[in-house]
């Protein structure tokens, strides 16, 4: 699970923050007319529909690419790294579309060609709302099963960037139905819940103290 968040996050925070720049400076009205929201349709696109996706199209191409089946913790975190876009754009654009004016000209009166103004002045001044994008990418990478069970092979094995792999909630949603109530099989995926839950708290805690620490 940490893995295939690492890997998402690597792909889709990057990718989300370009195009919300993009969108936000350069992307010309007529375009963004489409694109805005095309951006909030996929925003809107259930988890299954994701995973569909990925069973049909990043599978075959990972199993061209890298043999075996194609199932994998690399296919599981490209597909999630697709599915946190949306929430990353979304959040980052408005964030850059709500940094005052004046901090652009100023940067360029002072001497700033424009990619310095869009990266290093208006990108820092709207950095509460980029890691509140990066907050909620995590949260949604972290926390997806569906998606990804279509995926990853969902086998517990040891993870491999290439082999098939079980993920803390795709096990959830394996086992719980076979799990007798009161059963010790039961409590151990309730466990497994709490970790998760410790998880992400954890994620948020350091994210959050990163963003205090730049403020101060």
């Amino acid at each position: 699970s940490i893995l295939v968040t690492g890997i998402a996050v690597v792909i889709g925070v990057p990718i989300g923050i370009l195009c919300a720049v993009f969108m936000s400076h350069y992307c010309p009205k007529k375009l963004y007319r489409f694109v805005k929201p095309a951006i909030n349709l996929l925003a809107g696109i259930p988890s299954i529909v994701y995973g569909f996706f990925g069973l049909v199209v990043i599978v075959p191409i990972m199993k061209e690419l890298f043999g075996g089946s194609g199932k994998s913790l690399l296919t599981a975190g490209i597909l999630l790294g697709i599915m946190i876009l949306p929430t990353v754009i979304k959040t980052t654009e408005s964030s850059l579309n709500a940094v005052p004016k004046s901090y652009y000209e100023g940067a360029l009166a002072l001497g700033a060609t424009r990619i310095e103004t869009y990266f290093k002045v208006s990108l820092r001044a709207a950095r509460s709302g980029v890691i509140t994008s990066v907050v909620q990418g995590v949260g949604r990478a972290i926390g997806e099963a569906m998606a990804i069970i279509m995926v990853s092979g969902n086998v517990p094995n040891m993870p491999q960037l290439f082999g098939s792999v079980r993920f803390l909630t795709t096990a959830i949603v394996s086992e719980m139905s076979y799990a007798p109530y009161g059963s010790l099989r039961r409590q151990a995926l309730f466990s497994i819940g709490l970790v998760l839950f410790l998880f992400i708290m954890m994620i948020n805690a350091l994210l959050h103290t990163v963003a205090s620490r730049e403020e101060s």
